[in-house]
């Protein structure tokens, strides 16, 4: 029996991958073995897709059916978004959903007093502070909702912003103000790396706790914890420069906070953390459950890591 020519694909784990990367007008393809964006010019930018946790992709970008499927293999997010990354269009899956860890974000979403518990350490961990007493969710919610409020006042003057409030149209991108445009573009990087850490530790995207009913509620739930120690800093310091593209500016700025901050490598133990509150029994894993694509010999990834 022959030995393989090339030794089987191996998932660097979440942790220590470049966090997002935005593409526009190319062509995403795979040449030669590399994944590769091509200009219309013809001209070749090869991506270390492997080492990244999530590409978006703007309008005019063209994706092959072996892109995606290389995509998919080694656990790379494929985002589709809207000029300047708002408004996400449609999102793929890098292969890390396990049942046994949906069943078990669903069961803790279902039991009235787990996601209780959840929401108070949610609550905890983004305002290092022990929520109030025989509240409901819903309650947490509106209280949660006035401090994000006054949060962003007292961020945007320490900057030195004039802020009015968190409102801008999708529709008509150019018609929201500096300070706008720079919270969505930074929420929008923020937003992609959580959904792809979601995934990549198998649970799903749309079941949420504090955020319920759309296709990313678990994404704002996780994205929230971290928003104002890493985003909303850098979009307000942007804004504050009054730059010609701020899109651009606060995107180069959020990577260099994520890697600053060692977001990635946080993320997927803060969803352990958080479901762990719940106070349910982790499901143990079938037998006859099927194993990951792509299984690491060794054990090197993160807990919940897909392969």
């Amino acid at each position: 029996m022959t030995e393989p020519i090339l030794p089987p694909l191996k998932p660097i784990p979440i942790k220590d991958r470049i966090s997002v990367l935005f593409l526009e007008k190319g062509n995403l393809d795979v040449l030669d073995g590399a994944f590769v964006v091509i200009d219309k010019t013809g001209v070749r930018t090869h991506i270390p897709v492997g080492g990244v946790a999530c590409l978006m992709l703007e309008p005019g970008t063209r994706v092959s059916h072996a892109a995606v499927t290389l995509a998919s293999r080694i656990g790379c997010l494929l985002v589709w978004v809207g000029d300047g990354g708002v408004r996400l269009y449609a999102s793929g899956q890098p292969g890390g959903a396990r049942a046994d860890r949906l069943l078990y974000q669903a069961k803790l979403a279902l039991d009235d007093d787990a996601r209780l518990r959840i929401v108070r350490k949610m609550y905890a961990m983004r305002f290092k502070e022990t929520p109030p007493e025989r509240r409901s969710v819903e309650q947490l919610r509106g209280i949660e909702g006035v401090r994000v409020r006054k949060i962003y006042e007292l961020i945007a003057k320490q900057y030195r912003v004039d802020w009015k409030c968190r409102n801008y149209d999708y529709t008509e991108w150019e018609s929201g103000d500096i300070p706008n445009r720079c919270l969505s573009s930074a929420t929008a990087c923020l937003y992609g790396i959580c959904e792809a850490a979601i995934l990549a530790a198998g649970y799903a995207p749309a079941v949420g706790f504090i955020h319920t009913g759309k296709p990313q509620s678990f994404v704002y739930d996780i994205a929230d914890i971290f928003k104002f120690e890493t985003v909303v800093p850098v979009a307000f310091r942007t804004a504050a420069r009054n730059p010609n593209n701020p899109e651009r500016d606060v995107r180069i700025a959020c990577r260099d906070a994520f890697r600053q901050t060692r977001l990635l490598h946080r993320i997927i133990p803060i969803i352990e953390e958080i479901l762990s509150a719940g106070g349910l029994p982790v499901p143990k894993r079938p037998e006859e459950s099927v194993a990951p694509a792509i299984p690491n010999k060794e054990a090197t990834g993160d807990a919940g890591h897909r392969g």
